[in-house]
């Protein structure tokens, strides 16, 4: 972010609007409506709630400890499908250089990195634009810029590293999926003439398919991402946008723009799952999803917190994703994660190799570790652009794969009770009233807290350990007893990582110093 120069919106804008809070009261609220609402917290004394029509019902909800409630809003709202053990197992590298992707992959491999994943966005072919290099919204795959890629994909995967791809519910008026939903009827329509709605989404225009029309749903779910993604071979991929419906628009079922606004993102998220269900890949397949809306857990099974700045930004930068995560977890969303190196890179805002290390070492201890060329990639350090960061970034994805058996215990808890992986540390610390406002670290599963160096130019860092425990830093072994915040070194490679002593998992954490250098 620059003064004067907003990259990403407004402060009061969001992609994740649902109407609902937990209180430090042991209770939770939710206003079933799609309306636009406003919640005021001001006031100690109360909390005024203004919604634009009268909602069907408000529900409330209350348990005796802060885990209960999330379970229930987890129950509420829907349990998240069964995050993939490939997803967790490596890291998922995002490459968008055409079939170069590909030699960069194998050179990273052969430095030593462990890949469970290649994402990349531009396997439609790109589109380039004054903000950066964008892509062509027409979701087919371009072969001209990835030869025989097909075959690429089965080989990879007989590999065991899986192919993720993109997509987002507009299609580019110049491609030839907008001409099919055009003569088929599927596109929502403007409301002061009977015509498609075209939306600018800078230097080009789209149309919006309209996913009230259950034949367009279908066609979508079925013929799009069913055919020419899951058929085609992808594995995941990114389920970009659904935040973004404007509210001046005629809809097949008749709903109004204002109350389908924000429903948008759950629709959405359904016709991605339909696709996967009717090819049988629940479970297997993946997507993931920066908008949300309630329910939108039902039908997805991992959020990433959107376009963050490529820097240390309070507001817009590496810090942001750890209180996305902790948000989003608190209504029961179970897997998060985030871009590796961030996105936005506008106004000579550029990546630093300590920024990359540093997100290196958060993605390392989330549930999924996927990195991201940014908007403007021949602009800002890749990680395979510098021979420090890249064996950084080695070390990371062994210590990120040798915890999967332990994130495997973590989702088998999350289909059970919907408690999140990245977790407030309050969930399981709830009797250390000191846990209760700490935003920038996290319980990852309980037995590990992840307070991940968000600033830059430091060496150490102050992290707070619950009490009820004594925690073994993961760098040094030194112990230290639950109960203060306390500091210790942090250089790069060494994030600020404890886990709690008697641990059934001691052994693997014990063994992390020996996986990230081998």
């Amino acid at each position: 972010m620059r003064p004067g120069r907003p990259i990403g919106g407004d402060y009061w804008n969001t992609n994740y609007p649902q109407p609902s809070y937990v209180s430090s009261r042991h209770y939770a609220l939710h206003c079933d409506t799609t309306a636009y609402s406003c919640f005021d917290f001001r006031d100690a004394g109360f909390h005024e709630i203004e919604v634009w029509e009268v909602p069907e019902r408000i529900d409330l909800f209350a348990a005796d400890r802060f885990a209960g409630l999330v379970s229930q809003l987890s129950t509420r709202f829907g349990r998240q499908p069964v995050l993939p053990a490939w997803a967790y197992a490596g890291a998922i590298l995002g490459l968008k250089q055409g079939e170069q992707s590909f030699a960069r992959m194998e050179a990273m491999i052969e430095a030593g990195a462990v890949v469970s994943g290649l994402w990349c966005e531009d396997w439609v072919g790109l589109r380039v634009t004054s903000f950066g290099k964008r892509l062509f919204w027409d979701w087919k795959a371009n072969e001209t810029r990835y030869p025989g890629l097909r075959d690429r994909i089965a080989a990879l995967r007989d590999r065991g590293i899986r192919f993720l791809g993109y997509v987002n519910p507009y299609l580019a008026i110049d491609g030839a999926l907008y001409q099919d939903a055009l003569a088929a009827g599927y596109l929502v329509r403007r409301l002061d003439i009977d015509a498609p709605y075209s939306v600018d989404f800078g230097e080009f225009d789209c149309g919006i398919v309209d996913f009230t029309n259950p034949a367009a749903a279908q066609w979508f779910a079925d013929d799009v991402i069913g055919h020419e993604m899951i058929d085609y071979g992808l594995s995941g991929w990114m389920a970009d946008f659904g935040e973004y419906l404007p509210t001046d628009v005629r809809l097949h079922d008749g709903t109004e723009g204002m109350l389908a606004h924000n429903a948008w993102p759950t629709i959405w998220a359904e016709v991605n799952a339909r696709a996967i269900e009717s090819r049988g890949k629940t479970g297997d397949a993946l997507f993931f999803m920066r908008a949300g809306f309630t329910g939108v857990g039902r039908y997805c099974p991992l959020l990433w917190a959107g376009d963050q700045c490529v820097d240390f930004s309070r507001h817009d930068g590496i810090g942001t994703v750890v209180r996305a995560a902790l948000s989003s977890g608190m209504l029961g969303n179970a897997y998060h994660h985030s871009d590796l190196g961030g996105y936005t890179s506008l106004y000579g805002n550029v990546r630093t190799p300590e920024l990359l290390m540093r997100w290196t070492e958060l993605c390392a201890f989330s549930p999924v570790m996927r990195s991201h060329e940014g908007n403007r990639p021949d602009d800002n350090l890749q990680l395979d652009g510098d021979p420090a960061v890249l064996a950084h970034f080695v070390a990371m994805t062994r210590v990120h794969a040798a915890l999967a058996p332990y994130v495997a215990t973590l989702c088998d808890t999350a289909a059970q009770t919907g408690l999140p992986l990245q977790r407030p540390l309050l969930l399981d610390w709830e009797d250390d009233r000191d846990c209760w406002g700490i935003e920038t670290q996290y319980g990852y599963g309980p037995d590990l807290i992840v307070a991940p160096v968000i600033e830059p130019g430091v060496d150490r860092w102050t992290a707070y350990l619950p009490a009820g425990a004594t925690w073994v830093h993961l760098w040094s072994n030194a112990r230290f007893t639950g109960g203060s915040a306390i500091e210790v070194a942090a250089p790069i490679g060494q994030p600020p990582v404890f886990w709690r002593e008697g641990s059934d998992h001691a052994a693997l954490f014990a063994g992390l110093v020996d996986a990230a250098s081998r």
